[in-house]
This record gives structure tokens, C-alpha cells and sequence, in this order.
């Protein structure tokens, strides 16, 4: 009887060891949700010439919107917005964040500011032009010995980053991007009994050699990017085609980005969030439908 008595308490107490060792590796495996924003209104700096100054827009508007819903959904956030958003500290706090990212974390980034052409220096662009997010502290135009485009942000230091972050996540991990940017159009203001129109980005590309934008014309509204066995899958949104205006629009009093707007709007919606599926879908259905946006196309980049 005693035998039988010590063997039940043996098992017992194996039963609750591996029921330890069981929650201690759900726990070290579970998934972060981390997020990274980035959002400019006020490009209004001092002592920069007029002509390479940018107009004002509502990027932190965006930030503000998006940080309690993600919040909501369990992601742990990071931001920069206006002044504190300067090339050098942008670059910075996404390499201190890339670093914290690990094994099978969920992450978000979002960029809602000012987008432009950048003439390509290292030829892999087909079209012989980068694109570029602009910090607070970047100039529109190229000025000899003064701005070489230093600040510019272009996509191929962003997709570094992508880059690293979807190998620190690992096949486990997922990264979505949302760009709120473009680089078509230029800010103006309609007549006095409607309101103002504010778009991001500018028609005109910054180039050292004078040279002139000229738009690709690609109208593919998704576009495959190669998985890797060694990273993350990642789906990246952006607010149009590259040759088309990116408009905010004007939602009970207050200007947000567009993609960004419904974006929130969706997240909001839905308590559990399958970031690996298709809910950008609705995003984009919902900015299909508004009228204000009929001529402007997201586009989606996902590797699947």
C-alpha cells in the first residue's frame, strides 16, 4: 500500500513538473507585438529657403488615431512625430527597435509624412529613381555644398531594416508595413466654401544632376515579393500608385491620411486581427468607396 501510495505521489509530481516545463516554453515562445510609427505635420523649420521648404500636412494626426487601437490589439509602441522626427533619430530608434524584435514576434510599421523621387546613385532602379520618406529636417531640392539628400529616407535603407527585422522575427514572425506617402501631386487649397485639399509628396523628383521625373506607369494594384526561408513573411500598403496623389481627407473636423484613416477604421472593427491574412483587403474595399479617393489606388506588396 505504501508503494502504491509513493508511487501515485511520484507521478503527481511529474505531472506537475511537465506541466511546468509546458508553460514555461509557451511562454518563451510566445508572440510580441511590437509596433514602430512615424508621423509629420509640421515641416515649417527655420532658416531653410522657401523653395526647398515642404508644406504642412497632418502625419501625426495618423499617430495619434492609430496608437490606442494598436494598443487595443496588444502591441507594444514606439513613435516619433514631428520635430523628434529627423532622419538621423529615425534611423536611430528603427535600428533600437529592430534590435529588441525576436523569434516569432508580430510587427507593425507605419510611416505617414511627405514622400519624393530620389535619383537612384546605385543603379537598381529601372527607372533610374529611388523613393524616399522625408524626415522634418530633409529638403525638397538639392543645393550644392548646402543638402545632398542626406535626409532623405530611401527604400532601399527602409527595406535594411525590413530586411532585419523579418530575419530577427523569423519564419514564426510576421512584419506589415503601412506608407502613408507618395511622391505625386503638391499641396493646394480649394475655393473658400469647401474644404482644404492636402496631399503628400511632391511632383517634382530631387536630383543632383537636374534631372527630370518622369513617372513609371504601373498599374498593378498587388505585387509578390519572394519569400525566404530564412525570414518573415511580410505585406507592405501603400496609400497609391507611385504617379498618383495621395490625399488626406477630412473626418468630423480633423485631417488624417487616407489609408491611414481606414486603416484604423478596420483595426478598430475587429478585436482579433489576422495580421497573416487578407483584412487589408477590407482597407482597401473601404477606400474604394470613398469618393473623395477615385483616383487614387493602394497598392499592396506581400510575400505569400
Amino acid at each position: 500500500m505504501k508503494h502504491l501510495e509513493n508511487s501515485i505521489l511520484l507521478n503527481s509530481r511529474l505531472v506537475v513538473l511537465i506541466s511546468l516545463i509546458a508553460l514555461c516554453s509557451c511562454l518563451l515562445s510566445a508572440q510580441n507585438k511590437r509596433a514602430f510609427l512615424v508621423g509629420i505635420s509640421d515641416y515649417q523649420l527655420a532658416d531653410i529657403d522657401a523653395r526647398s521648404t515642404w508644406d504642412n500636412i497632418h502625419g501625426a494626426n495618423d499617430v495619434a488615431l492609430l496608437t490606442p487601437t494598436l494598443q487595443k490589439h496588444g502591441f507594444k509602441i514606439t513613435y516619433i512625430v514631428n520635430k523628434k522626427a529627423t532622419a538621423s533619430n529615425i534611423r536611430k530608434q528603427l535600428c533600437k527597435f529592430s534590435s529588441f524584435c525576436k523569434s516569432g514576434d508580430i510587427v507593425y510599421l507605419h510611416f505617414s509624412c511627405h514622400g519624393q523621387p530620389i535619383e537612384d546613385i546605385d543603379g537598381d532602379e529601372a527607372d533610374g529613381w529611388d523613393e524616399a520618406i522625408i524626415p522634418v529636417d530633409a529638403q525638397k531640392i538639392y543645393v550644392k555644398e548646402i543638402y545632398k539628400g542626406e535626409n532623405h529616407i530611401t527604400d532601399d535603407e527602409l527595406n535594411y531594416f525590413f530586411r532585419t527585422i523579418r530575419t530577427a522575427i523569423g519564419r514564426k514572425g510576421y512584419l506589415t508595413v503601412v506608407v502613408d506617402a507618395c511622391h505625386a501631386g503638391t499641396t493646394y487649397r480649394g475655393e473658400e466654401n469647401e474644404d482644404s485639399v492636402f496631399v503628400r509628396g511632391t511632383n517634382c523628383g530631387f536630383s543632383e544632376r537636374g534631372l527630370k521625373f518622369v513617372p513609371k506607369i504601373d498599374k498593378r494594384g498587388r505585387i509578390n515579393i519572394e519569400k525566404s526561408n530564412n525570414m518573415s513573411d511580410i505585406c507592405v500598403i501603400e496609400a497609391c500608385r507611385s504617379y498618383q496623389v495621395n490625399n488626406e481627407i477630412k473626418c468630423d473636423g480633423v485631417y488624417y491620411g487616407s489609408l491611414s484613416y481606414y486603416t484604423n477604421k478596420v483595426l478598430q472593427s475587429n478585436n482579433d486581427i489576422a495580421w497573416r491574412g487578407k483584412w487589408y483587403e477590407e482597407v482597401i474595399a473601404l477606400m474604394s468607396k470613398d469618393t473623395r479617393l477615385i483616383r487614387q489606388n493602394p497598392v499592396v506588396e506581400i510575400s505569400e
